[in-house]
Parts: C-alpha cells; structure tokens; sequence
C-alpha cells in the first residue's frame, strides 16, 4: 500500500472554506454534534461507523448522552490528508452544515 501524503499548507489554508464547520486544530480536523437526545447520537455515530468502513478511514471520538465530538487525522501521514477531507465532507453530507 502506497504512503498515504499528508497536506500541504496550500491544502490546509484552504480548509476553512471547505469545511467552515471543523477546526483545524493541529493535525487534527474537530467538530462537535449535538442532537436532541442520545438515541439520535448513537444512530448518527452508527451511520458513521458505516461510512467509516466504506472509506477504510476511521475517526477519533467521544459521546457522552446528545454530544458526538470527532476527530480526524491520518495515522499513515503523521498528520491530515485528503482522507479526512473526504471523510468530514461526507460526515457533512450526512447531516447538514447546521449541527454542530
């Protein structure tokens, strides 16, 4: 398997436009969802254990009862790559920009 490349600043300056929900704090991309109760949490953490698995990328996350926090970074890269970009891209597709 091929390196995985790990973003150029380019890349990491545009970001902000991309996924104006994230934080870059790092190497890492963050976003916190909040949902109106924990069945809601746990369903979207489900859906994205799904898409986790399509992708082969899987994210660093906390619950606790309405509140998801995720984080995502690339291991293979010692830091973010299109990977994650993709894979908050997708997490956004999923819900919509105005969680969070």
């Amino acid at each position: 398997m091929a390196k995985v490349e790990k973003l150029d600043a380019a890349a990491r300056a545009e970001l902000g436009a991309a996924l104006p929900e994230w934080a870059l704090e790092g190497e890492h991309l963050k976003r916190t969802f909040r949902f109106r109760d924990f069945s809601e949490a746990f369903g979207f953490m489900a859906r994205v254990a799904l898409l986790a698995e399509q992708q082969e990328h899987h994210p660093e996350w906390f619950n606790v009862w309405n509140r998801v926090d995720i984080a995502l970074t690339t291991h293979d890269a010692d830091g973010l790559s299109a990977r994650d970009v993709r894979m908050a891209k997708a997490i956004d597709g999923m819900v919509g920009v105005s969680l969070g």
